[in-house]
């Protein structure tokens, strides 16, 4: 798990938010996992290490192999939420998945 990951793992406890599930493995046959996520609620969210840096995300083979998780995940019936490490830091990650999993948990 990333510090990026743990970070926003721990924002989310200090905010009260219900318990995620880490490493999630969504999609039978495959090796594909979220970050964090609520199964229950097929709400998840990824945090991309490496945004400003070159990473793995943002390369040419990483870029298109989260295109095919991602794209798995919707077609699964997943709603995934992305975050850079300055979203998470800034705390505009755990603001939007606070709105998010009270929207969830009251549909």
């Amino acid at each position: 798990m990333s510090d990026m990951v743990q970070f926003l793992l721990t924002r989310i406890r200090q905010t009260g938010l219900p318990e995620p599930v880490t490493e999630y493995a969504f999609a039978p046959g495959r090796k594909f996992r979220f970050d964090i996520c609520w199964p229950s609620l097929r709400v998840a969210a990824e945090v991309d290490g490496g945004t400003w840096t070159g990473g793995r995300h943002v390369s040419g083979a990483g870029y298109e192999r989260d295109c095919i998780k991602l794209n798995m995940a919707a077609e699964l019936g997943w709603t995934v939420y992305r975050y850079t490490s300055g979203l998470v830091l800034s705390d505009e990650a755990i603001m939007q998945l606070e709105r998010v999993l009270i929207r969830e948990a009251t549909t």
